[in-house]
């Protein structure tokens, strides 16, 4: 309908005579329902004027030059719901009105076309040189969306790494490798210890001494001790204060503090730009239960599918989606006829529930805190026990870590099913609690060396400010800790799928006994699986600082990982039967992915700015913390610059920037609740427009019956 159209029924409608004296096509106008909804509450004057814009879109730009008009429609026909022959009628238009232009408006005209060409043509290429595009192309031809959102977040992780690695190597590692060896005619200058307890400056560790037998190059290797103690693998490896190239002086210990805030940085302001868009989808999908019923009825199909096998999944998963609607809307009828005794039966059953479920966590807690005392306290006393013992000493706290994940969801399934909770929440609330689960154990990790680090009995140990004794390079033995959960991590991963998927799949496939086949084949879990790959890439934002390469070992363990589970989906597991939708997982995994890079900045800030920084080792040896190059800095820099930049740290910058951001945060809340009301509105227009189609068909039927 054309805004003039639109108008003069508005108009019309408003000046409608009474029924008595009005014509059968006028009383059946206002017979409609639309009509009716009109005359119950009148549309504000915002409300009109903004329908009459948005119904005149097009008629706007009538009044405008024929340059401005043809300009502004250029390239706007595909973002447009315009029907085909319109879209031609309006090319034709352009192509017309081109004649009219100036030499500046054609030249204008043309050079914005080829810009938006030469930028899709680019788009386009580099599109052929996306990592794994075949293959993600090729999963989500097979299985959908759902788990293509999977394997594209694994490939982004991957990215991520990559990136990280670059920028530890080129500023950290490369600069110190290159110094050590004399290229480009560079020096290095290593830290001089100053105002320094001799005690604490005594750094030995074990390296290869003598003859050496090969499975302790192997233990080496797993356990990131002995001849990779020594390596730029680690911490205390960086011990230079400056480097020299030719006439540049490079500040190791800066460079290594600021390198650590810029991957981090990095890191946040990547997940939240590819978030941005997951959030947008979802705010578009907070919709009523009869919107939802109609999407899934005649949008909800992925014709991404090709496989005859995950179109039947898909079938059941559209199926099961519709069930879990009638059982959420069963079970809000049933909460809403609830007496007072049942709701109180139900609450007192949450909170005993919600104890246990509290008691499993706190007992997970105290598990990875006493195997981490212990086994930290027996690899100081450097006993000498058999070298299998000495393994399973090192990765006891990885060994309880990893029970502690595999036992507390399955608790954590039995309870939820107690709870009587809609399906949808049992779900989120699930997988809230797995992921509380995967990283806090990490943090109690982390709290646990922590004490141990900080823990002093002595006047020699108070006086280096950490204890010494147990960790003359502390930072390294965090990294250690960091580089056996991530080895460990992915043993278990290709364990898992080497030794219980594939055999699962053999029993089930070749074998007739029942049991197996009512097993049936392993799930491709995408929660889970996600919540796998989020806690390594936690410990790699939390060791980096410690072990600057450990970025390039969770490229490489996210590389292998995703043939893995690419193969064990095509070859041993089904996907999951619940379904999980692109949009909202996608949001989701980075959601999680968010809160592990907000949970890795307070163990690295409390280590920076609060425990003291090893004196053997590392590159921080003559600073009181890590934070304390940052003022040092400040300190030697001209005058003025000093002035702006506490000026900048001062409360009289701070309270206005803070005043600035809050009305910018005000604003843009603002808008967003303006554009959820037009939304709101158009919206109750559509379902208008619905009823009266309805309504004419209803009376047109019942016109056909009585002529």
């Amino acid at each position: 309908m054309t805004r003039c159209g639109r108008r003069s029924r508005a108009d019309s409608e408003a000046r409608l005579p009474p029924e008595s004296h009005s014509p059968p096509s006028v009383i059946l106008l206002q017979e409609l329902p639309s009509y009716q909804s009109i005359l119950q509450r009148r549309a504000s004057v915002t409300g009109a004027h903004d329908w009459q814009q948005g119904s005149g879109g097009y008629a706007g730009t009538r009044g405008r030059p024929a340059g401005a008009q043809s300009g502004a429609a250029v390239g706007s026909l595909r973002e447009h719901p315009l029907t085909i022959p319109q879209k031609r009628k309006l090319r034709d238009i352009q192509q017309a009105n081109t004649k009219y232009l100036s030499g500046w408006n054609h030249w204008k005209q043309t050079s914005r076309k080829s810009w938006k060409k030469f930028l899709e043509e680019i788009k386009e290429a580099a599109s052929y040189l996306e990592l794994w595009r075949h293959d993600i192309h090729s999963i989500e031809g097979k299985f959908g969306t759902g788990v293509q959102a999977y394997f594209s977040f694994l490939r982004f992780l991957v990215m991520l790494n990559f990136v990280i690695f670059v920028l530890m190597f080129s500023f950290i590692t490369l600069p110190t490798i290159i110094s050590k060896y004399g290229v480009f005619n560079s020096s290095y200058a290593k830290v001089p210890p100053r105002n320094i307890e001799p005690q604490c400056t005594i750094y030995n560790p074990d390296g290869p001494k003598g003859l050496v037998y090969f499975y302790s190059y192997i233990i080496d290797l797993l356990s990131g001790t002995g001849f990779l103690e020594l390596t730029s693998l680690f911490y205390g490896y960086y011990a230079i204060d400056s480097i020299k190239f030719i006439v540049i002086k490079y500040n190791v210990p800066l460079a290594y503090l600021l390198t650590t805030f810029a991957y981090l940085a990095l890191s946040l302001i990547w997940i939240v730009k590819r978030s941005v868009e997951g959030f947008k989808q979802n705010l578009v999908r907070d919709e009523d239960q009869f919107q939802s019923y109609c999407n899934k009825i005649f949008a909800g199909w992925d014709f991404c599918i090709t496989d005859l096998n995950a179109a039947r999944l898909k079938h059941s998963s559209l199926q099961y989606e519709l069930k879990t609607d009638l059982e959420e809307e069963r079970l809000r009828q049933k909460i809403a006829e609830r007496t007072m005794q049942e709701k109180l039966r139900i609450y007192c059953l949450r909170i005993f529930l919600n104890i246990i479920v509290l008691g499993v966590l706190l007992g997970c807690f105290y598990s990875i805190y006493r195997a981490t005392v212990f086994s930290q306290e027996l690899i100081s006393n450097d006993s000498d026990s058999a070298a299998e013992n000495n393994l399973l000493v090192q990765y006891l706290p990885s060994i309880v870590i990893t029970l502690a994940n595999f036992i507390a969801p399955q608790i954590f399934a039995v309870i939820i099913g107690l709870e009587d909770y809609s399906p949808a929440f049992e779900i989120r609330l699930t997988l809230m609690r797995c992921v509380f689960v995967r990283l806090a154990n990490i943090g109690v990790l982390l709290f646990s060396l922590g004490t141990q680090i900080s823990s002093c009995a002595t006047a020699k140990c108070k006086a280096c400010g950490y204890n010494y004794e147990l960790y003359p390079c502390w930072e390294s033995r965090i990294g250690q800790e960091m580089y056996k959960l991530m080895i460990f991590d992915f043993i278990i991963i290709f364990a898992v799928t080497v030794f219980v998927d594939f055999p699962r799949k053999l029993l089930v496939t070749y074998c007739s006994v029942r049991a197996f086949r009512w097993l049936g084949l392993q799930e491709f879990r995408i929660p889970e699986n996600v919540l796998e790959i989020i806690y390594g890439q936690t410990i790699c934002w939390i060791g980096t600082f410690y072990s600057p390469l450990l970025p390039a070992i969770a490229t490489l363990k996210y590389f292998i990982v995703f043939y893995i589970k690419k193969i064990s989906l095509m070859h041993t597991c089904k996907p999951s039967t619940r379904p999980f939708r692109a949009s909202s997982s996608h949001f989701f995994f980075l959601l999680v992915l968010l809160i592990g890079l907000m949970l890795a900045f307070i163990p690295l800030g409390l280590s920076m700015a609060q425990i003291p920084s090893s004196k053997a080792c590392g590159p921080f040896i003559n600073f009181n913390t890590s934070w304390a190059v940052i003022p040092e800095t400040v300190d030697g820099l001209p005058t003025g610059l000093q002035k702006f930049l506490y000026g900048m740290a001062s409360e009289a910058f701070a309270v206005p920037f803070f005043m600035v951001m809050c009305l910018i945060m005000f604003y843009f809340i603002a808008l967003a609740e303006a554009h959820k009301r037009v939304v709101n509105q158009l919206k109750e227009q559509l379902v208008m427009e619905c009823r009266d189609k309805q309504f004419l068909i209803r009376k047109l039927t019942e016109a056909q019956k009585h002529g």
